[in-house]
């Protein structure tokens, strides 16, 4: 893939752009006699919160929601042009990476806890497979519900979910063009239309021929999506959603502590760790498919019936860099094997496990409805839930085939292995059924109590790379919740709620004793106070308190011949303050803040060095701040300023060796006319202005701990042609 374009498409749109709009200010100069028509002045100002579509509390807008919910609009994403998983978590200081790299699909962390990509993301509140690389390009917006969401989505991950909203049909054909420094070429239409009054399509579709700033990782992909809405009859309406995206890019591995304790210096961001030729792009191939029925049975009640699948397929092929058991510097076992060594050696592994195939399909009834007994009001929610997950992989080949380091100017090339894969098996076949009730009861004006719950039931099955049964787990939990929400006054309201999870067991790393075995389900629990203020329909401020609780499962040092277990000991604490803020601070200030402080623990975990400090990859405090600003004299004209912060950040279990904290400073301008009548918008953004160099992520994956480094300077430039 070539870096080098000496024509973009962006560069045609300018050239096409500039001679019209040239030859309108022409035609306006020759008029003879202009017209002098009054002022008129349009603003626009922000809708109210809407409801967050997969929060466990039921109806009820931002205000009446008694949790932390944040919503990512489809206006901010723009803005921002946010294009990936990453780039979507620097929008909130609750959010943090957690194993994303680049060219490959990413996870991202809530609360400090990582994202289940079996039931953590979801597409119009229906799980999807976590494992693809998301596409923006048909989401309306992006919701972000925090801590515990039992009711909601049942054995998951502590932390919270992810929600992305489909754009629904409307009037509107827009064309974007997008290039950046490097020399990427995108493209992107949204294309909508109501072809009868009761029947409404959407089509969204890129192309997207990236230019990445490491070497060797550019990549290519495509995407469309269908949106259709079907009003049946007065009562009844339809919406069905269906998206297809393939991609391809190399992966680029992660550094490693060097001998297990110190952080690699003298880093090249730009630079691929274990570069081999005969090195593959990593192919992921994903379907989302979503279906919903809403029938009004009455103006008080109304049933719902949703339907989703979806398939990822990842060709996964690599050099992946990985520790240093065959580097001289470790052949003793002074040091760590799963780890670089001290000089920054490191092994190469020919890893390649194609075909590699994720399966989720999710079918929900529900019926809502309001009712009175008395003065006291109900609206009740009640239904069931069916979802089930199967993952199917080859015996996968990882192979040494030879040692760099990470200071090479060129990585040494080696010959890669003979092996092959091995057949395809089934490797994961999960079942979930549930029963769910929520009641919001209402006592006059101002209080409202939430009672409800989720009775699930789990049948799992996992089997070796040669398919042969491992674990066979059923388990049944009834996960209660509640909230107390005192709607002080019209704009304020104070909530205090608690929430139980559950979520799956770990699975022991390779070099602990116990290799391969899954620990058993652990049940979380969170305690949350917080108030929101919705001083207008245009900006919105809240503060949430919480405490979360779960058993803490770990790799314990002991005297086994590896050296280490995987157990269940202790407990985790996560502990925590966030505060937001979205809208319009003034006519012209736009503000998008978020601030969290975050203590996360193990105790009583029978280790005193793991104890009393930060968990890995858990900043304590995190910020995020993004202004975008009108300016009066420049009509259509805006300036943008962005701010993240992180603080240092635990890389290794005893808490001795951190990340340094980082600050990043964006930028941006934005300038939006009419052209031959129709509506123009550019984009010009620039992030990490400084070019601060940082450690973005300390995340894990099946046991080990990575480092990535944040991106350098980016600078991005796009153009949208209302059609």
């Amino acid at each position: 893939m070539n870096r080098y374009y000496p024509i973009s498409l962006l560069s045609a749109a300018l050239c096409a752009a500039f001679p019209l709009y040239a030859q309108d200010a022409a035609e306006d100069a020759s008029d003879p006699s202009p017209t002098e028509l009054a002022t008129v002045r349009v603003v626009a100002e922000k809708s109210a919160p809407q409801a967050v579509q997969s929060s466990s509390f039921g109806a009820g807008d931002w205000k009446d929601t008694p949790a932390s919910a944040r919503v990512l609009d489809r206006e901010l994403l723009d803005r921002r042009q946010v294009r990936t998983l990453s780039e979507l978590a620097r929008n909130d200081a609750s959010m943090g990476d957690s194993y994303a790299p680049v060219g490959y699909y990413q996870n991202v962390a809530i609360r400090g806890f990582a994202l289940d990509t079996g039931t953590g993301y979801r597409f119009n509140g229906l799980a999807i497979a976590g494992e693809q690389r998301l596409a923006l390009e048909n989401i309306q917006r992006v919701e972000i519900l925090k801590g515990a969401a039992g009711l909601a989505a049942g054995v998951m991950a502590p932390g919270g979910i992810i929600n992305y909203v489909g754009k629904r049909p409307a009037e509107v054909r827009t064309l974007t063009l997008g290039t950046d420094e490097e020399g990427s070429r995108y493209a992107a239409v949204d294309v909508g239309h109501w072809l009868t009054p009761r029947l409404g399509v959407r089509v969204n579709a890129a192309w997207d021929d990236s230019a990445s700033y490491i070497e060797h990782a550019d990549g290519r992909r495509n995407f469309y999506s269908l949106a259709a809405d079907w009003l049946i009859g007065e009562r009844s309406k339809l919406e069905v959603d269906a998206n297809y995206q393939t991609s391809t890019q190399r992966s680029a591995s992660g550094y490693q502590l060097l001998g297990g304790v110190a952080l690699p210096g003298r880093v090249d961001r730009t630079h691929m760790l274990g570069y081999q030729a005969w090195q593959q792009p990593v192919g992921i191939d994903s379907t989302n498919i979503t279906v919903q029925h809403t029938y009004d049975l009455s103006p008080e009640w109304q049933s719902r019936v949703a339907a989703s699948h979806s398939r990822t397929v990842i060709d996964d092929s690599v050099a992946f860099a990985y520790g240093c058991y065959y580097a001289p510097q470790c052949a003793d076992g002074s040091v760590p094997g799963n780890a670089f060594a001290p000089n920054g050696d490191y092994d190469i592994y020919d890893y390649r496990s194609p075909d590699d195939t994720r399966r989720n399909r999710e079918l929900r009834a529900e019926l809502r409805g309001r009712f009175a007994t008395g003065a006291i009001g109900h609206e009740l929610t009640v239904g069931v839930d069916a979802f089930d997950r199967t993952v199917d992989r080859h015996r996968n080949v990882n192979a040494y085939v030879g040692t760099g380091n990470i200071h090479d100017a060129q990585v040494p090339q080696f010959l890669p292995s003979e092996l092959m894969p091995g057949p395809l098996v089934r490797r994961l076949d999960s079942r979930q059924t549930a029963a769910f009730a929520l009641d919001r009861i209402s006592f006059g004006d101002d209080w409202q109590w939430l009672a409800g719950g989720r009775y699930v039931r789990l049948d799992e099955r996992s089997y070796s790379k040669r398919g042969a049964p491992e674990r066979n787990d059923t388990l049944s939990r009834f996960l209660p919740q509640t909230a107390l929400i005192w709607n002080a006054t019209a704009h304020t309201s104070a909530y205090a709620s608690y929430v139980a999870g559950l979520s799956l067991g770990g699975e022991a790393p390779f070099w602990t004793s116990n290799d391969g075995a899954f620990l058993p389900s652990v049940l979380s629990r969170q305690v949350e106070v917080g108030a929101k203020f919705a001083a207008s329909d245009a900006l919105s401020v809240g503060a949430a308190l919480f405490r979360i609780t779960r058993p803490f499962q770990y790799a314990m040092p002991d005297g086994s011949d590896a050296g280490f277990t995987f157990v269940e000991a202790g407990r985790q604490i996560h502990t925590g303050l966030e505060l937001t803020a979205d809208g319009q601070l003034s006519e012209r200030l736009q503000v998008s803040a978020s601030a969290a402080v975050l203590q996360a623990r193990a105790r009583d975990t029978g280790t005193a060095a793991y104890q009393g400090h930060q968990l890995i990859n858990v900043p304590k405090t995190r910020a995020s701040v993004h202004a975008d600003y009108q300016l009066p004299f420049a009509p259509g004209l805006s300036v943008a300023g962005g701010w993240r912060y992180a603080s240092a950040n635990v890389a290794t279990a005893d808490g001795r060796t951190r990340a340094p904290a980082y600050s990043v400073v964006d930028a941006g301008l934005r300038f939006q006319h009419r052209m031959a009548d129709r509506a123009v918008s550019w984009n010009l953004s620039v992030d990490n202005v400084f070019n601060r160099f940082y450690w973005r992520d300390t995340g894990s994956s099946s046991g080990d701990y990575y480092l990535f480094p944040g991106a350098p300077r980016q600078l991005r430039l796009s153009v949208t042609f209302a059609l």
